[in-house]
């Protein structure tokens, strides 16, 4: 277990990247990248549920007995999704119309539950911190990447903004849920042969 900040975010960023390398979290990413503007709202509600429960996890560590570990985890971050999810109903109401039931759902994200007993349990709080920052911004990139593709191939804009003439045929199978599955294979694809290629 690394303790260089910049290399406990490049490892979440890149190296155990949630989504494109250990292939959890799938639900919100194949639900909500139906636009950038969702994957990013849903991207920095995750980042900011991650952070600060792996905080917590992290500086109650030696208090929570092992026999209600995985309960203690789950009422943290339940705490902090509710939290997220009051900021949004008040001051973004559009998104969280958008988002729907996938903010509460972040409660269930194995990402987070997963950083918390692998990661927050055994290290410091600053590196609970950086460990979720780095996951929380790798999953957000790929939802981004993910979103951007399907917006931009099925609705011709990126971020709601046309990019595609008119003439530009839209790809609506892009916007339903086999275009998800389709989008995310594609990339990971991508990026193994990348990786094969010894690009990094």
């Amino acid at each position: 277990m690394t303790t260089e900040p910049l290399k406990i975010i490049k490892n979440g960023i890149l190296d155990e990247n949630p989504t494109f390398v250990q292939i959890i979290g799938m639900c919100p990413v194949l639900a909500v990248t139906t636009s950038v503007n969702n994957a990013v709202g849903m991207g920095i509600a995750t980042i900011a549920v991650l952070v600060c429960s792996n905080i917590i996890i992290s500086a109650l560590r030696k208090i929570i007995p092992d026999s209600v570990r995985i309960p203690a985890y789950v009422v943290v971050i339940a705490s902090f999704v509710t939290i997220v999810q009051f900021i949004t109903e008040g001051f973004l109401p559009e998104l969280n119309a958008s988002l729907g039931i996938f903010i509460p759902l972040i409660v269930v994200n194995c990402i987070i539950l997963a950083r918390a007993e692998s990661y927050a349990n055994k290290a410091t709080v600053l590196n609970s911190a950086l460990d979720g920052i780095g996951m929380g911004v790798g999953f957000t990139l790929a939802l981004i990447i993910i979103g951007a593709i399907r917006e931009l191939l099925g609705s011709g804009s990126l971020y709601g903004i046309e990019i595609l003439p008119e003439s530009f045929p839209r790809t609506v199978l892009m916007l339903l849920p086999p275009g998800a599955f389709f989008t995310l294979g594609l990339v990971i694809a991508g990026l193994n042969y990348l990786r094969k290629r010894g690009i990094k």
